[in-house]
């Protein structure tokens, strides 16, 4: 069963706290991303794990292998689930992100984050990323399935992608790859800055593990009763 990825996207440690006390033991599972781990630090993290909540950290590393290696062991040691790498950083990148979370866990003694990688983000659509490349692009589908082959074969663990594509990298590359989703929104809800975006029902039949869900729930009156109905959503498929 397909499971819900709180995300955080929030300006600072006390409303990001707070969102997670205030859901309680409704949710076990967190994505903590660039805009709070900028204002709050590495300490949030530490807040969520003593909290007994698991930690998906989507920081996105781009950089030199050598470099993410290093950021990938620091995030190891802070017991992060889950850390994301862009499939556009290339092969030896992946690799090096892939074998520096090997080797922390080894030295714990424990689990490792498990690597995954960005294809293509949400907010592109085939125009936007083929501005971003330099060269017309007519389906974003086809080159998401190029970066998720190049990631894969790089040792990834799994997959960032949108619903619209995860079906087809479930059919292409079974189920030996995680496949998480954002860009999740219940029918008829707002899709803010996001082009490629599904409900809850969409993303299970597409094959996603695991469904990143942030204002749908964070930014409700209820953010417990939220959660409900894109659980309800989930369960209807």
């Amino acid at each position: 069963m397909a499971e819900v990825i709180i995300a955080l996207d929030l300006p600072d440690r006390a409303a990001g706290l707070d969102m997670v006390d205030r859901l309680g033991g409704e949710a076990g599972f967190y994505k903590v991303g660039l805009e709070l781990f900028t204002s709050a630090g590495p300490g949030v993290v530490s807040d969520l794990k003593d909290r007994g909540k698991r930690v998906f950290l989507d920081l996105k590393l781009h950089d030199i292998p050598n470099t993410v290696g290093g950021a990938v062991r620091s995030a190891a040691a802070l017991g992060v689930d889950l850390l994301t790498v862009h499939a556009m950083g290339g092969r030896a990148m992946i690799e090096a992100a892939v074998e520096a979370a090997r080797e922390a866990g080894d030295a714990k003694g424990a689990s490792s984050p498990r690597i995954l990688a960005v294809t293509v983000l949400t907010s592109l659509d085939a125009k936007a990323l083929g501005a971003v490349s330099g060269r017309e692009i007519y389906d974003t589908r086809a080159e998401v399935l190029r970066l998720a082959g190049l990631a894969v074969t790089a040792g990834a663990h799994g997959l960032v992608a949108s619903a619209r594509e995860a079906q087809a990298l479930r059919s292409s590359l079974g189920d030996r790859v995680l496949l998480v989703t954002p860009g999740i929104r219940l029918k008829g809800g707002d899709t803010h800055d996001q082009t490629r975006v599904t409900d809850p029902g969409g993303a299970v039949r597409a094959g996603s593990d695991y469904l990143v869900v942030g204002r749908t729930i964070t930014a409700a009156p209820d953010p417990a009763a939220a959660l409900g109905q894109v659980r309800q959503a989930m369960e209807a498929e």
